[in-house]
């Protein structure tokens, strides 16, 4: 029997895949965790580490060792008509599946906890501008990254927080393609709201290092260039 076909056997393939699916899972949770109870910024990066080095051990004891009826042996002591690895095999199959469910639930979860961030910005910007005309534009979000591609991500954010302002029925909101036109230029704020038309200017920049990302916004009173609402937000992205 080749080795490949023993390990298969073995189900050390199989072993392995749930180790890494269930070593994820753990790392979102981690993740979602340690916020909540302020864990210290070394702990994720401890438990990646110690996870990383529990694989090898785990697909060495899938190789050398057997789950029986009896418990566990060594692989050596079962005897092929005594082995049940089959069995085993489909049960990890389950177990394995169990995880790849979680996991999507976990994407899902951090999905909508990050897209919201957006609505719940636009819920307060909106609320901010009700002080007279509710009108505004968004400007074109600053990049205030060293990396020139981020560019694309500063513009998505700005899309975001544009198209959630849009679906205020109470607001008027500048076109795109319009508050996009002062992309970079450093004008005065009341000669851009004279030129679209509205009241309000949300303007703002983007910092993005790694998986962290700080996204801060102002919302200005046209007329007078006072400030009405400013906020920043701090979040952990794994995925841009």
């Amino acid at each position: 029997m080749s080795i490949f076909a023993e390990l298969k056997r073995r189900n050390v393939f199989r072993v392995g895949i749930a180790y890494l699916v269930a070593s994820w899972v753990l790392m979102q949770v981690v993740d979602v965790i340690s916020p909540v109870f302020e864990l210290p910024e070394w702990a994720p990066k401890l438990i990646f580490l110690l996870l990383a080095i529990g694989l090898v051990p785990a697909l060495i004891f899938a190789w050398a060792f057997e789950l029986t009826p009896e418990g566990i042996k060594r692989e050596s002591e079962v005897s092929p008509e005594g082995s049940i690895t089959r069995s085993t095999g489909r049960k990890l199959n389950f177990v394995i599946i169990g995880f790849l469910v979680a996991a999507v639930a976990l994407l899902l979860v951090e999905r909508q906890l990050k897209t919201g961030d957006v609505p719940e910005a636009a819920t307060e910007v909106a609320t901010a501008a009700d002080t007279g005309a509710r009108s505004i534009a968004v400007l074109p979000f600053v990049n205030m990254s060293s990396d020139a591609e981020q560019e694309f991500f500063s513009d998505g954010i700005t899309e975001e927080i544009l198209n959630s302002l849009a679906s205020v029925k109470e607001l008027k909101v500048a076109g795109r393609t319009s508050s996009f036109a002062f992309k970079g230029q450093n004008d005065d704020l009341r000669r851009i709201g004279d030129a679209l038309g509205v009241e309000h200017i949300l303007e703002g920049s983007v910092r993005k290092a790694g998986a962290k990302v700080r996204i801060t916004a102002q919302l200005i009173q046209v007329d007078d260039g006072f400030h009405l609402w400013s906020e920043t937000y701090d979040r952990e992205l794994t995925d841009v």
